[in-house]
């Protein structure tokens, strides 16, 4: 056998008139089987995955930060909630601005937000598909009647006829394929509304870490503008040292090549902090050439002192990936339904109610009235397999989007290990940072003395130097770090975007459809 056939009681939705007694009885009938099987939903109830049991994401990892001497302490909140606006906490209205400017203005967010309005009218328009469908029409037709054909001796007649009225078909959706259509459409709308809110996360995590990488860069340019201005003293000194013969000309070589060697490292630092002038522009929305950020310095932020940690079992609600893998797994889970209800049949009510007149001062008068009720079942009887594929694909297509939801829940929680990882490094190597930064002051000064009173060779002085130059870079690097791990924990926390009013998850927003 080839092709498909369905089974169809009224062939082709056949009317049935509701005066004749056989036709009653067939609605009935139907009406009565429909009854019967309403309410029921083929294909699985989604249940959302169950939370981690786990209390922390690594061994040791809610034991309290190690402190620095001299540095700002931190400490770990474990359990507390994180502010929607937690960039207020570095205590800078410059990078609050920005923020703000960036939230008006970034292209992504803005279509992501058309996105997510586009995937709710998609969602909407699904779910009218759970009421009856109502559409009204009109026609005027002119005809030629032919009395001849009917062996009548009269001539051929013209005329016009006019109608309007009405139609009416229902779906009774016996085994839910609507209902979980519905079902899926939102969930995909669940989906688009997650990843919004990942962008905006994102969005605001870039905004903070490239202010926070020009503050570094900042810092990184003060110091080697400073061990420039260095090597231009030494080099002074040394031309002196030498118009008095104390010094020789192999010695001025030396400082002349250290004085160029150490300018080449400021125009590689100057074309990163243009980049990442130039990447906060973009995220504003706007053109380099138009608009320019404010220059951010770390002396000017304030590193906060406590940050929330959220627990793991938390930690699935509030991360808009973990989320937004979850309203996958949920559409894949409302897919299977929907391919499980096309392999039953359907039942579909309609109606019409329509007015036939020759000409329109006629309507709406008793002799012109037509109507009909007509009921059909249609259900798949040979399709080739490809139901039953669909079937298969569906069920396969969930078993991969939970092994993606599973696979984006761990790769959360190593995140977070990581950055917790990171500021417990960060805080070791900045003490560390700190006591060869000191050390190498206290080297310099003593090899400056002693080269000026004679006792030492250029050598050492320029050693003494490089060291120095090493120790100060390298401290504010450490230092920019600390602040860089710290908003990266608050973006793995999730960011407390929840808190937000505007950017509440769509369960909140769409109202569901029972699958039952």
């Amino acid at each position: 056998m080839t092709g498909r056939r369905c089974i169809s009681v009224g062939d082709e939705a056949r009317f049935l008139r509701i005066g004749s007694v056989h036709g009653r009885r067939i609605v009935a009938a139907i009406l009565l089987v429909a009854g019967t099987l309403a309410g029921c939903t083929v294909g699985p109830d989604f249940k959302p995955p169950a939370a981690p049991t786990d209390t922390t994401y690594e061994k040791g990892s809610d034991a309290p930060l190690p402190t620095a001497a001299a540095e700002p302490a931190q400490r770990l909140a474990v359990g507390q909630k994180i502010a929607a606006d937690w960039w207020t906490l570095f205590k800078s209205p410059a990078l609050d601005e920005l923020v703000k400017q960036a939230l008006a203005g970034n292209p992504d967010l803005a279509a992501a937000a058309a996105n997510l309005k586009a995937a709710q009218e998609i969602a909407t328009a699904a779910h009218g598909g759970v009421f009856p469908q109502i559409d009204a029409g009109a026609g005027v037709e002119r005809q030629r009647q032919n009395y001849a054909a009917f062996g009548l001796k009269q001539p051929a007649a013209v005329f016009n006829t006019f109608s309007v009225g009405a139609t009416v078909s229902y779906s009774l959706d016996p085994f839910g394929k609507i209902r979980r259509l519905v079902e899926q459409r939102q969930a995909e709308a669940d989906v688009r509304r997650y990843q919004l809110d990942a962008i905006y996360l994102a969005l605001t995590g870039n905004v903070i870490s490239h202010a926070l990488t020009m503050a570094s860069l900042r810092a990184q340019l003060a110091a080697s503008q400073e061990i420039v201005a260095e090597d231009e003293r030494t080099l002074s000194l040394v031309r002196q040292r030498a118009d008095v013969g104390i010094a020789t000309e192999a010695d001025v070589a030396s400082a002349e090549a250290q004085f160029a060697a150490d300018r080449m490292v400021l125009p590689p630092l100057q074309q990163q902090a243009s980049v990442a002038r130039h990447a906060l522009s973009v995220l504003v929305g706007k053109a380099p050439a138009q608009w320019s950020p404010p220059e951010f310095a770390l002396d000017s932020l304030v590193l906060p002192p406590e940050i929330p940690v959220t627990l793991p079992s938390e930690l699935v609600h509030r991360r808009p990936d973990i989320l937004a893998a979850e309203a996958e797994l949920h559409a894949a889970s409302a897919a299977v339904g929907v391919a499980s209800a096309s392999l039953y049949p359907d039942i579909t009510l309609s109606g019409g109610a329509e007015q036939i007149a020759l000409m329109t001062a006629k309507f709406f008068t008793p002799a012109g009235s037509v109507w009909s009720l007509a009921a059909g079942v249609a259900g798949p009887v040979f399709h080739g397999g490809a139901l039953e594929a669909q079937k298969r694909a569906a069920d396969d297509n969930y078993t991969a989007s939970a092994a993606i939801y599973r696979r984006t829940v761990l790769e959360s929680f190593a995140q977070v290990a990581d950055v917790l990882d990171g500021l417990r490094h960060d805080t070791a190597l900045l003490a560390d940072a700190r006591g060869a930064l000191d050390a190498a002051n206290h080297s310099l000064d003593l090899a400056r003395q002693n080269y000026t009173a004679g006792n030492t060779a250029l050598l050492d002085l320029l050693d003494a130097q490089r060291l120095h130059q090493r120790a100060l870079i390298a401290y504010a690097r450490v230092e920019a770090q600390r602040y860089l791990d710290t908003s990266a924990l608050f973006l793995a926390m999730g960011g407390g975007w929840w808190e937000r009013p505007d950017l509440r998850p769509a369960s909140a927003e769409v109202t569901k459809t029972s699958a039952n």
